[in-house]
């Protein structure tokens, strides 16, 4: 499972649920991570890892479109998503980011009531059910709804930051996405709230597919079923780096027994 350049087919894997397919993103034309390929598997967690400037975020926002809100960020390859393609010109980003969805690294609630950060996008989205039922099932799902019940009506922001941020996982699978990307999402919390963020992954995979980039080793091996290790290197064309996937694997292999020098000198702490 070493990423090679090798044309990928265009009926997905039964097991796939995101392909990238010589993926390169750049930034006012210079290139921040390049020829990327690899499968996302279906109802397993997937850590991105690597040193800062490798392009794993660049990758982990290209999945959902959220490059396109930055001027001067192109795409060139494909993101096969269910078998087709998320930049084709048909392709409505907004829906993709319904069926993808996002929590990001600081927790960013609404500044509304605990009850309708959940509501709130549940109802814009045309939700018809039982909104009383949602907000409880996805705090559930959270892991935040004993912490939340008796005040549903206070604000998102009055929670502490590990309750803030599984409330924006709450807030992210009410809009019921098919997948789920993190985006550190437990680089600003305490060593308490990372566990139960973590805890609350492992329940999450049950139904969504989730990737999270991390820079945590111990979280990535700890959380994630497969790993994509990227590194950077100098660009040709002058100055400044791109970044590349080096490694893409099981996670156990990834940390115990990786295919590349370069995956064991990042994994030891030799760079990084």
């Amino acid at each position: 499972m070493v990423s090679t350049p090798s044309p990928i087919a265009q009926q997905l894997p039964a097991d796939a649920c995101i392909s990238l397919d010589n993926v390169t993103i750049s930034y006012n034309n210079l290139p921040a991570v390049r020829n990327v390929y690899f499968d996302i598997p279906r109802g397993q967690v997937t850590a991105l890892i690597g040193p800062s400037g490798c392009g794993k975020s660049t990758v982990l926002r290209s999945l959902n479109r959220m490059n396109d809100l930055i001027d001067g960020c192109a795409l060139t390859g494909r993101v096969l998503f269910d078998g087709a393609d998320l930049y084709d010109p048909k392709v409505d980003p907004v829906e993709v980011r319904r069926r993808i969805g996002m929590v990001f690294q600081q927790p960013n609630p609404f500044p509304k009531s605990i009850y309708e950060n959940i509501a709130f996008g549940a109802r814009i989205n045309g939700y018809k059910g039982n909104m009383n039922e949602l907000v409880e099932r996805s705090l559930r799902q959270a892991a935040v709804w004993d912490e939340c019940k008796d005040k549903l009506n206070k604000s998102g922001c009055s929670l502490s930051g590990g309750q803030q941020q599984r409330l924006c996982i709450a807030r992210t699978i009410a809009i019921e996405p098919e997948v789920i990307l993190m985006d550190e999402p437990c680089s600003a919390l305490d060593p308490i709230s990372t566990l139960k963020i973590e805890e609350t992954m492992h329940e999450l995979k049950k139904k969504y597919t989730i990737v999270i980039v991390t820079h945590n080793m111990q979280q990535a091996l700890r959380v994630s079923d497969v790993t994509a290790f990227f590194n950077a290197k100098a660009l040709e064309e002058g100055s400044g780096k791109v970044g590349y996937l080096v490694e893409f694997n099981e996670t156990e292999k990834i940390f115990h027994s990786p295919a590349q020098k370069a995956t064991q000198d990042y994994i030891s702490g030799r760079f990084g």
